[in-house]
């Protein structure tokens, strides 16, 4: 006998999505800290054998991230991430075949404040990668600093996240048989801060350590535009040349990481809190750009396909921008 469960009411369901939203940002926030925490807190109970044996296996395993990493489908498909996509909701737009024979190198645009579009589309199954580019693995750089966190780096290799840095990528892009897609945010943390609403400025003009890594592999670049992703936080007023402004670029530069102000709604009102606006996501994947392979490329080379990528990026915004309620006197400024 077959048993079927009544489906959820949409109040409750608004409340698992908003539950799931929180729990993403907050660990997100924290987790860092309370994994540190854990590691060092056992050390000093009758449970130190733990830590201590977790530390042996850290040392064995510390090449790991940078090795392609260790994923795990069970978190992957894990339910709480289709409660956060249908929260905002997040929606992953395929507008050319990827073929899984190939490897392929993808420039994800813009950052956002958390790159909540990055890891929904291609660290889980929420919005049905798998279904969509059949025989293609997604991974996604990461800052090297999170994986030196313990308890952390395995749960960001599970989501299929990597190394950041070069070893890491030609390790993907080298694997033989191909149907694997590398993801890099390549405005990266100093991007973050100038994700607002309406923002389509791109740290990407003087950006071309990608490309040569590309061209180096001879693997396909592929342009993709997350539309709505500034739209999820405001930030506190940063100009550039202002004190908060060289404030943030000089904490980015001792710690790595970016701190822009942000805020949005709160979990029980709508005026102010860390929780993110409920805006709509969609993340455009473009079309494949050749690559020619050439093992030590010069600049000229890399500018000529640099170029080409910055062409292709801009194609796809104005294609489908009137699609996302862009409005038609909006372009990419490239800085």
């Amino acid at each position: 006998m077959k048993i079927e469960f009544a489906p959820l009411s949409l109040p409750l369901q608004r409340r698992l999505q908003t539950a799931s939203v929180v729990q993403w940002v907050f660990s997100f926030l924290g987790l860092a800290q309370c994994c540190v925490a854990l590691f060092i807190g056992l050390l000093f109970t009758r449970f130190w054998l733990l830590s201590a044996l977790y530390a042996a296996w850290w040392l064995t395993d510390r090449e790991a991230p940078s090795r392609g990493g260790r994923r795990s489908q069970l978190l992957r498909n894990s339910i709480v991430w289709r409660y956060m996509r249908d929260y905002f909701p997040v929606t992953l737009v395929k507008t050319a075949e990827l073929d899984p024979r190939q490897n392929y190198l993808m420039g994800f645009h813009p950052h956002g404040v958390l790159a909540v579009g990055a890891f929904l589309n291609f660290c889980t199954e929420a919005s049905g990668f798998s279904t969509l580019f059949p025989g293609i693995t997604p991974h996604l750089m990461m800052l090297s600093l999170w994986f030196r966190i313990p308890f952390l780096r395995d749960y960001l290799m599970a989501g299929g996240l990597v190394s950041s840095n070069k070893e890491s990528a030609s390790h993907v892009l080298q694997r033989p048989g191909g149907g694997n897609l590398l993801t890099i945010i390549v405005g990266g943390a100093q991007e973050a801060l100038d994700a607002r609403p309406g923002s389509y400025t791109l740290l990407l003009k003087n950006r071309k350590g990608f490309v040569r890594v590309a061209i180096e592999h001879g693997t396909p670049l592929v342009p993709t535009f997350s539309f709505g992703e500034n739209d999820l936080f405001e930030q506190v007023s940063n100009p550039k040349g202002s004190w908060l402004r060289r404030l943030q670029h000089r904490l980015q530069q001792v710690m790595g990481v970016s701190l822009p102000l942000f805020h949005a709604r709160g979990i029980f009102q709508y005026s102010f809190g860390l929780v993110p606006y409920r805006r709509p996501i969609y993340t455009v994947v473009g079309k494949p750009i050749p690559v020619q392979k050439k093992y030590k490329p010069s600049e000229e080379e890399v500018d000529r396909v640099h170029q080409k990528y910055l062409e292709e990026l801009c194609k796809l915004f104005e294609e489908h921008k009137a699609k996302y309620n862009v409005p038609e006197d909006s372009h990419l400024e490239f800085i």
